[in-house]
């Protein structure tokens, strides 16, 4: 399939910025499962240089409001003959940062970005054949889609908000800028309580909407989550997919991790004995039950409830240790003394320490909710510590509840420590008789989700039958 990827950014062209790591690890992964790959993105002049890119003879006109500017496309060829587009027009591009300088942002990033989307649309009109699929990032990117169907470009557009937080809102007079007709700045269209959003239309125009995961497609329909777009995102659920990136797990492989003690396959019980997490959280008690590791960022709340469990939890030996600053919860400093040397809080971790508590322990714990793209759920399925989480909408992309053959964690439905207790000892016992046929079954499903190239794969094949 032929597939033209749009960013603002791609690393390492751009440094290493969260969109440009997503969308070289993405191309990557599509040339590597057979795809004819194409990257375009802003013509910055350190990119070119970086990309020894050369002028092509593809020119053409772009209209920004009253504004005729000529863009010029350069190309790179990148390791492994990835085709990489630049954008040139200097009067945007050729300056000290990609979106702003120590001053603050560019005043006129609204002209820059509708500059570069348009001419993504027009690059892709004059490629031979046209991109089956053409697939933007981000809010820089996000009008692609408006753009692209009101040119009538015939192939798919997907989009990757890459998060909620930053969604390209300019005030209402920068619409001239699109030469929109003026019935795209409505309720239907690109107008947000009376300002410019492009994120919004790319949502609305885009044949599909990719999320981090599919608690992350759940959590981003509500108020909590959806950052004021909830509720334009919930009326466009039908086209909302869960695909975890597969960058969170680059580099997290226990066979080849030189940071443990011994690395090990998770299925390999004698490694993760050598493995353990006692050092990391002074745990000074015997071991005779589960070892159990909660990562603070991985969920929301949830401090009460393992508070609550604790003496629960002692009962049968279980240690439980935090990676993280904790929301606060007074009980959390009188567990500890109560508790001393069996359950301990380490603000200060790095990736190194998540690396031995994973391996270490038995089971990774989520209280709370499950924050909707936090990578520590992949990650524990790689490691071998079993998911033990409370229900909310989307986990079971990760938690599929064994059922004695099959599954890859288990799940509480009641918010209460007994529900949490019962749950954490069934794990610890099942553990005992079929730790290692579950903990196989946990990492082939993070293998699974970390191949976005077949997830991607079948996204863009169901968008063009579609189209």
């Amino acid at each position: 399939m032929k597939i033209l990827l749009a960013a603002s950014e791609f690393e390492p062209l751009t440094g290493d910025g969260a969109i440009g790591r997503s969308v070289a690890v993405l191309a990557r992964e599509l040339v590597g499962a057979g795809h004819d790959v194409s990257v375009v993105i802003p013509g910055y002049r350190q990119a070119r240089v970086q990309a020894k890119a050369r002028k092509t003879r593809v020119k053409f006109p772009v209209a920004v409001g009253g504004m005729r500017c000529v863009c010029e496309i350069a190309e790179g060829i990148l390791d492994k003959g990835l085709q990489v587009f630049f954008t040139v027009r200097d009067e945007f591009f050729d300056r000290s940062g990609i979106y702003g300088n120590e001053s603050g942002d560019y005043e006129d990033n609204a002209a820059r970005f509708i500059f570069f989307s348009k001419s993504v649309v027009e690059l892709a009109r004059r490629m031979e054949p046209t991109p089956e699929i053409v697939h933007c990032h981000g809010w820089q990117a996000a009008l692609v889609p408006v753009f692209a169907r009101e040119a009538g470009l015939p192939g798919g557009i997907v989009l990757s908000p890459q998060g909620l937080e930053f969604q390209g809102n300019f005030w209402s007079y920068d619409f001239g800028l699109t030469n929109l007709p003026g019935s795209y700045f409505s309720a239907a269209g690109l107008e947000f309580y009376g300002s410019m959003n492009f994120l919004k239309g790319g949502i609305l125009f885009a044949d599909a909407v990719v999320m981090r995961g599919d608690r992350d497609v759940a959590a981003v329909q509500t108020p909590r989550y959806g950052c004021g777009l909830e509720n334009v995102l919930a009326s466009n659920g039908e086209k909302l997919w869960g695909i975890s990136s597969g960058e969170e797990l680059e580099g997290w492989e226990p066979l080849e991790d030189k940071a443990l003690a011994k690395p090990f396959s998770p299925g390999d019980s004698t490694g993760r004995l050598v493995n353990r997490a006692d050092e990391i959280f002074g745990w000074t008690t015997e071991r005779v039950g589960p070892d159990i590791l909660i990562i603070a960022d991985a969920g929301r709340g949830g401090n009460r409830l393992i508070v609550e469990a604790m003496d629960l939890l002692r009962l049968f030996g279980a240690r439980v240790g935090i990676l993280g600053k904790c929301e606060a919860w007074p009980g959390l400093v009188a567990a500890q003394r109560k508790h001393a040397g069996s359950f301990s809080i380490v603000e200060d971790f790095d990736e190194g320490m998540a690396r031995k508590a994973l391996a270490g322990v038995d089971i990774f714990l989520v209280p709370g909710e499950a924050v909707p793209h936090s990578p520590w759920m992949s990650r524990a399925l790689r490691y071998g510590a079993v998911p033990v989480a409370r229900f909310c909408e989307g986990i079971q992309q990760w938690v599929r509840m064994w059922d004695g053959r099959q599954g890859t964690g288990f799940l509480f439905f009641e918010d209460s420590a007994k529900a949490l207790t019962d749950i954490v000892r069934a794990t610890w016992e099942i553990l005992s008789y079929a730790g290692a046929e579950l903990r196989t079954q946990m990492v082939a499903l993070s293998h699974e989700l970390g191949n976005s190239a077949e997830l991607y794969s079948a996204l863009y094949s169901e968008v063009v039958s579609k189209r």
